[in-house]
C-alpha cells in the first residue's frame, strides 16, 4: 500500500501551471488568492487523441509575447500561446530517413528565449532531438497573427550519438550548452554554437563483485543555471551521479536512491540542491555538494513520476505523472500543498512566472468541467434529500437508548428497594433484641422487688 499523509493540505500561494496527458490535452491550473489557495483547472486545449500525446514541452515565460512549444507523438511540433491557446504555427520533425514517428519520437525540445526580432516579423530559435540522436536547431519567423504562415530560416541538424537511444536532453540557463545521454549513450555536452562535442562522460568501473553495470541515462540536469559544467544524472538502475566535466569524466558523487530507476530530475535556484522522482512515486530533495539526502516529500505518489518544476518565484515545486495528479509541494518543509485529478496520464508539467491574479478575471474555458461540477453538486443534494433512512436509524438508536435508561432505572429501583427491604429486616431485628433486653430487665427487677418483701 501507498504511503499517504493525514496532514491537511494548506493551499497554494497565487500559481499558473501548465500541463500535458497522453490523449494530447494541454490543461491549465491557476491558483487565485494571497496564500492557501486551492487550484483549479480554468482552461483545456486540445482533442482528445492518443496519435497526439505530448511527449517534450517549453516554456518562454516573459511578459512580452510568451511562447509554448510542444512535441507530439505524430513528429509535429507545435508553438502556443499560453496565454489563450492560439496556435502560432507548426513544423513537422519528421526526417527523411522513412522512420515512423514513433520509432523516432521526439525526447528533447527547448524555446531559446534570446530572440531577435524586427518590425514585421519575429525570429524563434527551436532545438530538438529525437531517440536516435538526430538533432535540429531551427530558426523560424514568427507570423504577427495566428492566420500567417511560419517560415524557416536558417536549420542546423547532426547527430549526438552514433549507436543507442537518447532518453534525455537539457539545455543549460545560458543556452550555450546542451547535454544528451540515454540507453547505450553516455551523458556528453555540446556546444551549441559550433554545434560540437566538448565533453563525454567515462563509464564507471565495475564493481567489487566485477560487474559491470550498462549504461542507460533515464534524466539530467544542469546543476546550476549559471555553470555548465556541473551535471546532475539518473540512470536506470537507480543511481543518481553527478559530473563535473571541468574535474574528470567519471562521476564525482554517485549513491543509489531507492531501488526503481529514475524518471525525472530538476535543479533548484540556489545551485546545490535537485529533486528527484523515480519510477515507484518516491520523491526527494538532495544536497550534491555531499551527496546527502535531505528528506523525502510527505506522502507518496502512487505512479511513476514523469516530470518536476521548480517555480521561478515560490518555493514551490510542481510535479506530475502516471497516477494523473498534478502535485504542488514547499521545498522547504517538503509538505503536500495541494493536488489536482486531471483523469490522464501527465507527460509533464512548467509553469507560468508572469501570472498576474489581480489582473486575471474568473472566466469559463471549459464547460464540460461546470458540467461535472453541477452533476456532482446534484448528486449531494439528491443525496441531502435522502436523508429520512438515516433519520430512521437515528430513531432506532434514540428508541433503544430509551429502552437501555428505563432497564436500567428499573434495575436501579429494583436494588433501591431491596436496599431498603434490607434496611428494614434490620431495624425489626434491632427492635426484637431491644423487646427482649426490656423484658429480661423487669423480670430481674420483678424477682428483685420479690426478695426484698421476703426479707
Amino acid at each position: 500500500m501507498p504511503r499517504t499523509t493525514t496532514l491537511e493540505c494548506p493551499g497554494c500561494p497565487p500559481l499558473r501551471a501548465v500541463t500535458f496527458d497522453a490523449l494530447g490535452f494541454i490543461k491549465v491550473i491557476e491558483a487565485h488568492g494571497k496564500q492557501g489557495a486551492v487550484p483549479k483547472v480554468v482552461e483545456r486545449w486540445g482533442e482528445p487523441d492518443s496519435s497526439k500525446c505530448v511527449v517534450a514541452a517549453s516554456i518562454i515565460d516573459r511578459k512580452i509575447d510568451p511562447l509554448l512549444a510542444v512535441a507530439r507523438k505524430t513528429g509535429m511540433i507545435e508553438v502556443l500561446s499560453p496565454i489563450n491557446g492560439d496556435r502560432r504555427f507548426m513544423v513537422s520533425n519528421v526526417d527523411d530517413a522513412g522512420l515512423q514517428p514513433e520509432e523516432d519520437a521526439v525526447v528533447g525540445l527547448h524555446l531559446f528565449a534570446t530572440q531577435k526580432s524586427d518590425s514585421t516579423s519575429r525570429t524563434c530559435a527551436l532545438l530538438s532531438c529525437t531517440t536516435k540522436g538526430n538533432t535540429s536547431m531551427r530558426s523560424i519567423q514568427v507570423p504577427d497573427s495566428p492566420e500567417g504562415s511560419a517560415s524557416i530560416g536558417s536549420s542546423i541538424t547532426w547527430s549526438v550519438c552514433a549507436s543507442g537511444n537518447i532518453s534525455c536532453s537539457k539545455v543549460d540557463g545560458s543556452e550555450n550548452y546542451a547535454l544528451f545521454g540515454g540507453k547505450g549513450v553516455e551523458v556528453n555536452v555540446w556546444d551549441l554554437e559550433n554545434c560540437a562535442k566538448i565533453w563525454t562522460a567515462k563509464s564507471p568501473p565495475k564493481n567489487s563483485l566485477g560487474i559491470f553495470t550498462p549504461t542507460w541515462f533515464t534524466a539530467a540536469t544542469f546543476l546550476s543555471k549559471d555553470d555548465h559544467r556541473k551535471i546532475v544524472a539518473g540512470t536506470n538502475s537507480h543511481q543518481v551521479r553527478l559530473y563535473d566535466i571541468s574535474a574528470q569524466r567519471r562521476p564525482v558523487i554517485s549513491f543509489d536512491f531507492r531501488e526503481t530507476p529514475i524518471k525525472a530530475v530538476a535543479e533548484d535556484l540556489n545551485g546545490y540542491t535537485v529533486y528527484i522522482g523515480n519510477g515507484s512515486g518516491d520523491l526527494a530533495s538532495v544536497d550534491m555538494r555531499t551527496g546527502k539526502l535531505l528528506g523525502c516529500f510527505l506522502g507518496k505518489c502512487s505512479g511513476s513520476i514523469r516530470s518536476i518544476a521548480r517555480h521561478p518565484d515560490f518555493p514551490v515545486i510542481a510535479s506530475c505523472g502516471l497516477d494523473s495528479y498534478v502535485r504542488f509541494w514547499d521545498v522547504k518543509t517538503r509538505q503536500l500543498l495541494s493536488a489536482v485529478f486531471l483523469k490522464q496520464h501527465l507527460t509533464n508539467v512548467v509553469f507560468d512566472s508572469n501570472f498576474d491574479d489581480e489582473g486575471v478575471k474568473p472566466s469559463v474555458a471549459d464547460p464540460s468541467l461546470d458540467a461535472e461540477q453541477i452533476v456532482s453538486e446534484t448528486e449531494i443534494r439528491d443525496k441531502e434529500e435522502t436523508l429520512p433512512v438515516k433519520r430512521k436509524k437515528v430513531l432506532k438508536k434514540d428508541e433503544a437508548s430509551k429502552k437501555k435508561k428505563a432497564t436500567n432505572e428499573n434495575e436501579a429501583s429494583k436494588e433501591v428497594s431491596i436496599e431498603n427491604d434490607g434496611l428494614n429486616k434490620k431495624a425489626s431485628k434491632e427492635n426484637e433484641s431491644t423487646k427482649m433486653l426490656k423484658s429480661k430487665k423487669r423480670s430481674k427487677r420483678s424477682k428483685h422487688e420479690a426478695l426484698n418483701d421476703a426479707s
